[in-house]
């Protein structure tokens, strides 16, 4: 088990895109995030493509594909969902994911990570109603939340460049100081409750 003395960055993050669109507004806004970032996060994606449905029938064996990627979670650090609002509620694709992740009972690898929730939507309330659900979702699943900042981007037309590149100011401003709030966040949950490396 790691020691306090042991927590030093750079901090690994698997993220999430709660989207399985090629176009989405919320792989844009990853872009964004990861070129904003401070140097202490060094960021994964977590695809959630090719898991199958979950169907627990199959508790007893993994699919590979299923193991592959809760071993990936596992890896890391803290974990950020990045996620559209469908419904009023969180993606189907993402909630089987986090399924997967957390089955069976006693093997979840999402529990005692730092997490963060932001999300983006060409709507006003910016996937608020979506991040409240997974949240509950993350609480059942003991993840210690960033509570604040909360972060819900309505996305007009150029905000983000293909490459990721936040073109209006006050925007980025915000974006870096969730990722700042983020980096301070793993660092207080890793010291309470410390990785094993």
């Amino acid at each position: 088990m790691a020691t306090i003395n042991e927590l030093t960055p750079p901090y690994d993050v698997g993220y999430f895109v709660g989207s399985l669109s090629a176009d989405s507004i919320n792989r844009l806004l990853s872009k964004a995030l990861i070129r904003l970032a401070p140097e202490e996060l060094r960021f994964t994606e977590i695809s959630i493509r090719e898991l199958p449905l979950y169907n627990r029938d199959l508790d007893g064996d993994y699919p590979q594909v299923a193991r592959d990627f809760k071993a990936e979670i596992a890896r890391q650090d803290a974990l950020l969902f990045i996620t559209p609002e469908y419904n009023r509620s969180i993606p189907g694709a993402l909630k089987n994911a986090i399924d997967w992740a957390s089955r069976p009972y006693g093997e979840n690898v999402i529990a005692r990570k730092a997490t963060a929730v932001i999300g983006a939507s060409t709507g006003a309330i910016g996937t608020a109603v979506g991040q409240q659900h997974l949240r509950s979702v993350l609480s059942f699943l003991n993840a210690p939340q960033m509570n604040t900042p909360e972060a819900y981007i309505t996305v007009r037309p150029g905000l983000i460049t293909p490459d990721g590149e936040v073109t209006d100011a006050g925007t980025e401003t915000f974006l870096r100081g969730y990722l700042e709030a983020f980096f301070e966040y793993i660092e207080r949950v890793l010291t309470v409750v410390p990785k094993a490396r």
